[in-house]
């Protein structure tokens, strides 16, 4: 593992399961193969998603597109789904820090198609400091384009056609794409999206990469945390993203599919969002795939922990935290101490969540639930990228084991070609 994340699988072998290290013997020499291969692949200039976290000259190109509308611009509307926009969402989160005192500048993804979020969005009187980035790999997205044409249609009418131009930005590969046709309508600038990048794998290009830049965060420190992991678990047998991917699908195979990642700090809500996504989308084929679940501690202790320590034994569980001793605000110690609570008093809040998700890992293990540890010291832009990565390459040793191709999501674009002809059937 590296000095920025640390695994610990310990907890994944409760005799209630069945599962143990000679179990997994087998799997780890399949994901040893799977290895070698993604490591041929990439010295051979393949696999863009993991090979972009080795380079940053892109990121030169992009800093004065983000440093402009950053000063141009209070409101920056991400406009895209899925993958075009959680990776950012994940990022984002870091932007709140007071500690880093970034530039003010606001990030609103209206990622869920919804009549009156963006009726919202479109207020008026925003609308003359907000740019749009509007992001599709295919262009041809219907959500996204519905809200793009919106936009376009609600600055056109407030602001005036002339000056239409300059609050739009669109990312969306080469071709004759609709929404590349709606940027040269309007004259907007386009930016190519890598064809080889698929939506969910495409945090670490210019998808995340840009927005991340706009908020003033450390696009570089991204690449480089996701580049240690990468080449950390290319070089090694038996790395941390191939063990838990062993223990994922050996959990499978004894009848446990769901995966739960139980995320404790605020912070790693959107990053939950985007994993889940990344599990789903990629696994989920010829009957494979578990089910992942996004849940946040501590508040989810008081809604899903009865379930999960006495429901059914079909969930194995990933704790993942950062270190909280010492954070946040102190709870008064004469205050807590006239109420009962000396357990609190004088206790920051960090420590109140870190005695938390510790004491609901313990009693997840003493209740023979499968669990890991995923741990890393805080949450930054180092840290989300070596997460990104050790996610991306878990999911693609998991594809491996369970013998599908992680690439590509057929029957969602199935979804979306029906989706298409219920709207024209409407209309006519």
């Amino acid at each position: 593992m590296t000095d920025i994340l640390k695994q610990d699988i310990s907890g994944c072998f409760p005799a209630s399961v069945g599962l143990n290290q000679a179990g997994l013997a087998a799997l780890l020499h399949q994901c040893e193969a799977a290895r070698r291969r993604i490591a041929g692949e990439l010295e051979a200039g393949q696999l863009a998603p993991l090979a972009i976290a080795r380079g940053v000259d892109d990121l030169s190109v992009l800093q004065p597109i983000a440093d402009d509308w950053r000063q141009r611009f209070k409101r920056v509307v991400l406009i895209g789904i899925g993958g075009s926009s959680l990776g950012a969402r994940a990022l984002a989160v870091l932007a709140a820090d007071p500690d880093l005192k970034l530039p003010s500048l606001e990030l609103v993804v209206p990622d869920n198609l919804d009549a009156d979020l963006m009726a919202s969005v479109l207020r008026t009187d925003d609308l003359a400091h907000t740019g749009f980035l509007l992001v599709s790999k295919s262009g041809g997205t219907v959500e996204p384009l519905a809200q793009a044409i919106a936009a376009v249609s609600a600055v056109r009418a407030h602001l005036g056609g002339a000056a239409t131009a300059r609050h739009f930005l669109a990312i969306t590969e080469q071709g004759d794409g609709a929404l590349r046709r709606l940027a040269s309508r309007i004259n907007a600038p386009v930016l190519d999206h890598d064809p080889d990048i698929g939506g969910r794998f495409s945090v670490l290009s210019l998808v995340g990469m840009l927005p991340a830049m706009m908020l003033g965060l450390d696009a570089g420190a991204v690449r480089a945390g996701a580049g240690e992991v990468l080449e950390q678990a290319m070089a090694t047998t038996n790395s941390s993203p191939a063990m838990g991917a062993a223990v994922q699908v050996a959990l499978q195979r004894l009848g446990l599919g769901q995966s739960v990642l139980l995320s404790y700090g605020e912070a790693f809500q959107p990053f939950a969002l985007w994993y889940r996504q990344m599990w789903a989308e990629s696994l989920g084929k010829q009957g494979q795939g578990t089910t992942p679940i996004a849940a946040l501690g501590p508040v989810d202790q008081h809604s899903q922990l009865q379930l999960y320590l006495q429901g059914p034994l079909d969930k194995f569980f990933t704790v993942l935290t950062v270190r909280q001793a010492g954070r946040g605000p102190t709870v008064d110690a004469n205050l807590a101490e006239d109420l009962g609570l000396d357990y609190m008093a004088g206790r920051t809040i960090g420590d109140l969540v870190g005695a938390m998700q510790s004491a609901t890992a313990d009693t997840l293990i003493k209740h023979g639930r499968p669990l890991r540890r995923l741990s890393a010291e805080r949450l930054d832009e180092r840290t989300l990228g070596a997460l990104f990565m050790h996610f991306m390459l878990e999911t693609l040793f998991a594809a491996d084991l369970m013998g599908v191709d992680p690439f590509g999501q057929p029957a969602v674009e199935e979804s979306k070609i029906l989706a298409r002809q219920y709207l024209r059937d409407s209309a006519s």
